[in-house]
């Protein structure tokens, strides 16, 4: 629905003044930026876990469930030997770089390719998806009962911590709680204060989670530069987090003086998410306040977005509406096409997409072992990225698998499952299908990336250019593809 433009009341009131580099092309160090992203401290303030000696229920609870980590990582001495790397087998089931030596690679496709050898785990992790693909639910429950034996904890080298995950996916799938595991994760307190640390590591620790901030927010402000446009910034946001990316956005625009200093978001999110959204809204706030912007921010439920989809959201002529898209809201809708020929009419300046969970590679196929492998594959790489950036038993580095990497797993098997023999249409067929085409990212945006992984000083990361995407990779391997389009 749209509302006549009519300049926003600035009923916030700034009581800080915030120094400014007047060099905007200096990148800020990795801690600095972390720290811009979201008000941790206060936010543990609030929680009431931020001093020692106050006694508080919810602390205890917050104790008890880190320390009750420590058990599900215990190491099984029992697990078998595992090798550096598995041979690759004959089927390609990823489009990455052709002509690029990767120096590490994990192919699945074919049982013939693994060695029993302690090995036979993946063997019987790709039977259960053949299972559940042809309906023999019981053999399925048969088979991941011998897995539960073998695979105890999420211990071990990258397969193996990334089989456990997946067995326990697969677990879900099969009793029917996946859908429910979100809502149980975010119940509670503890857990969302856990979320918000795992959250606050991965991106103090890894590349990964700041080049999709820092490569989103510049095809934003890249958008933004031509002086004729609106000056009223409208960002819909489909996979918003705890909103970390906004921050260092609203810097740049108060730096900059871009837009006038006034932006809107309007983030769709899921019915479980109630408790983020107030945290994300008061500290959003509290930041453009210091930043002397004016900011407004809404929510739109999943579920009503599935009804009426951009319907629901409120859009004011004279706007320069920007979608910014994830694999996540593609997870929750049934056709890709209808979502994007719905954002047509929607007319947005650009589409930011930023690809996290390898959807470029998996998405589409129809076949749930397949993508299943794929993303297998994926998520072990990713797993070994974190080992390379994080020192071997490093507590940090368990929680952000539980909290971060575990629910993505667990998301990206019950997709597969369900649009398995369906053969929907990728993402990049959907955009080109709908008279969408690349637009070139800045070089900026690319300086900026190559900056991060010189201060996050992790060997193996190196930044790419796959058509008009720019790709973060392991060894080869995209980890992260972010693209702007134009319709």
């Amino acid at each position: 629905m749209k509302v006549q433009a009519s300049s926003p009341q600035d009923n916030q009131q700034s009581n800080t003044t915030n120094s400014t580099d007047n060099n905007n092309n200096q990148l800020p160090s990795m801690d600095e930026h972390v720290m811009r992203s979201m008000d941790w401290d206060s936010i543990m303030k609030e929680l009431e876990l931020d001093d020692d000696s106050t006694p508080n229920p919810l602390k205890t609870e917050f104790t008890a469930t880190e320390s009750a980590i420590g058990p599900l990582y215990a190491v099984d001495s029992n697990l078998p030997g595992f090798p550096d790397q598995i041979q690759p087998s004959d089927f390609d089931s990823s489009d990455v770089y052709t002509g690029q030596n990767q120096t590490t690679g994990y192919a699945f496709n074919s049982l013939d390719s693994v060695d029993n050898g302690g090995f036979d785990f993946i063997e019987d992790l790709i039977r259960v998806v053949d299972c559940v693909e042809s309906d023999e639910l019981q053999l399925a429950q048969v088979i991941l009962s011998r897995l539960n034996q073998r695979l105890r904890s999420p211990t071990g080298r990258p397969l193996q911590r990334a089989a456990f995950y997946f067995k326990e996916a697969l677990g879900s799938l099969l009793t029917g709680s996946n859908r429910n595991q979100t809502r149980l994760l975010l119940s509670s307190w503890t857990e969302i204060v856990q979320k918000i640390r795992a959250v606050k590591e991965f991106s103090g620790i890894s590349p990964i989670p700041l080049f999709s901030h820092f490569t989103a927010n510049q095809a934003i402000l890249d958008s933004l530069s031509s002086q004729s446009s609106s000056p009223f910034v409208h960002v819909v946001d489909f996979d918003i987090g705890f909103g970390g990316q906004y921050a260092s956005l609203m810097r740049e625009i108060a730096e900059k003086s871009i837009s006038s200093g006034f932006l809107r978001v309007t983030a769709v999110v899921a019915e479980e998410c109630a408790v983020e959204t107030r945290l994300v809204k008061e500290n959003l706030t509290q930041f453009a306040a210091e930043m002397k912007i004016r900011f407004q921010i809404e929510f739109v439920l999943m579920k009503t977005f599935e009804v009426l989809s951009f319907k629901a959201i409120r859009f004011v002529d004279g706007e320069r509406t920007i979608a910014l898209i994830s694999p996540a809201i593609f997870r929750r809708l049934s056709g890709i096409a209808d979502f994007v020929n719905n954002l047509r009419r929607v007319s947005p300046k650009v589409v930011v997409f930023v690809d996290s969970e390898g959807w470029t590679e998996i998405a589409g196929s129809g076949s749930f072992r397949r993508e299943f492998i794929t993303a297998l594959e994926f998520y072990t790489m990713v797993l070994e990225s974190l080992d390379a950036a994080a020192p071997p038993g490093d507590l940090v580095k368990k929680i952000v698998e539980a909290f971060v990497l575990r629910p993505k797993i667990a998301a990206a098997v019950e997709t597969a499952a369900d649009r398995r023999n369906v053969g929907d249409m990728n993402w990049r067929e959907a955009f080109c299908g709908a008279g969408m085409r690349s637009i070139q990212l800045s070089q900026f945006a690319v300086f900026q990336a190559e900056c991060l992984l010189e201060k996050a000083q992790v060997r193996g990361f190196h930044v790419a250019k796959r058509q008009e995407e720019l790709v973060l990779c392991w060894h080869g391997r995209a980890l992260v593809a972010t693209s702007a389009w134009r319709f």
